[in-house]
């Protein structure tokens, strides 16, 4: 299971989830992106869902996949909304979906930026961590303490997704993890674009070759 972090909110994580879902169900998987983050869920919007059901509905069915739905836009994966859920139940979820026996495909989890227990909770619950900043200097920093949680949650980091960026920033020092994918600033919608995928298909070859 993977989380998708970065320490600044408006970096690009929701985004990156799709787009790393969508390029890792051109591989032929079937991804479940969740949206983790309570306080501004959003992937909804993103891929033009319902809002519900959500986690405290998987949560009460007992099985994700039953009350996921069809990732509107992208009908080649599964999202589940956060809907109305409360912290307690968000991390049942994690806890269940971290299972490696309850799904054989890749799970992300879309994660809320910073360093609160609500952002601690999917990284703990994750096997390995995609990072994502933007090539700007304070995001990078915020990303290294969302790298540093993410270790100690022993949930490592395994690629780097670089938004808005133009190659020339490299943060493998800085962020201790590679491959780094840089997905450049585009002109129109990124989930729309095939540059935007085929970037988000690198990653998903990158991290799939380290059996995640």
């Amino acid at each position: 299971m993977l989380a998708v972090a970065g320490g600044k909110g408006g970096c690009g994580k929701t985004t990156t989830a799709v787009g790393l879902a969508r390029g890792l169900a051109a591989l032929g998987t079937r991804p479940l992106v969740v949206d983790a983050d309570l306080d501004m869920p959003d992937l909804h919007h993103r891929v033009r869902v319902d809002r519900e059901p959500g986690i405290a509905a998987a949560v009460e069915r007992g099985e994700p996949g039953a009350v996921a739905q069809p990732g509107g836009r992208f009908p080649e994966i599964d999202v589940l909304p956060c809907g109305g859920a409360d912290t307690a139940t968000a991390a049942a979820l994690f806890e269940r979906l971290g299972n490696r026996g309850a799904r054989a495909e890749p799970v992300l989890l879309d994660c809320p930026a910073g360093a609160s227990p609500d952002a601690a909770a999917p990284l703990r619950a994750a096997d390995r961590t995609v990072l994502v900043s933007t090539p700007r200097e304070r995001s990078l920093r915020d990303a290294a303490k969302t790298a540093a949680m993410a270790r100690e949650l022993d949930a490592p980091p395994v690629a780097v997704v670089l938004v808005r960026s133009d190659g020339r920033v490299d943060p493998s020092e800085l962020l201790d993890c590679g491959p780094v994918v840089h997905v450049p600033e585009l002109s129109e919608p990124p989930l729309e674009t095939q540059e935007s995928a085929a970037r988000h298909l690198q990653c998903a070859k990158s991290v799939t070759k380290r059996n995640i």
